[in-house]
């Protein structure tokens, strides 16, 4: 055999390459390439629920944020209500209306009794009377606004 030249190897090997493609492409297939989109806002499959899920999270988020921001204005509140000159407030006022109710109940059933009077209590105005039938107390707010409670004195026996 005599010896090969380089380009006859490089057209050998070239035909060899050629033909086994030739060979091996009716094998290989294609298909077209079909885009489509994942987001539901731009292929309208599936839009509804999807947008019904955004307006879900969205109003779910509200909901969560308003609940966090009353628990906060409560827990304020507390820690406000739950301070020792507020307790000693509370206490105060209380044993003050205490103290007044004992006054009111004294001058209407004690021994001293009158048999009308009036009082200024934050603002609101008391008057009372007592005939021999009944009690009358009137009640009369800052706005004009008046409250009137007859009890009859004869109708209550045990």
């Amino acid at each position: 055999m005599d010896p090969k030249t380089p380009n006859e190897l490089l057209l050998i090997s070239s035909m060899l390459i050629v033909t086994a493609l030739v060979l091996f492409t009716n094998q290989i297939q294609s298909d077209e390439i079909v885009h489509e989109f994942k987001n539901p806002s731009f292929s309208g499959i599936g839009t509804s629920s999807h947008y019904l899920t955004i307006e879900n999270q969205e109003t779910n988020r509200k909901k969560a944020l308003k609940e966090e921001i009353k628990a906060l204005q409560d827990q304020i509140e507390r820690e406000e209500n739950n301070t020792v000159e507020a307790r000693f407030m509370r206490n105060l006022t209380s044993r003050i209306y205490a103290n007044i109710a004992r006054q009111v109940e004294s001058a209407l059933f004690g021994e001293d009794q009158q048999k009308s009077g009036s009082m200024e209590l934050d603002g609101n105005t008391i008057e009372y009377e007592i005939t021999d039938e009944e009690v009358k107390v009137t009640i009369t707010d800052e706005e004009g606004n008046i409250t009137e409670v007859i009890v009859p004195i004869g109708g209550f026996t045990f």
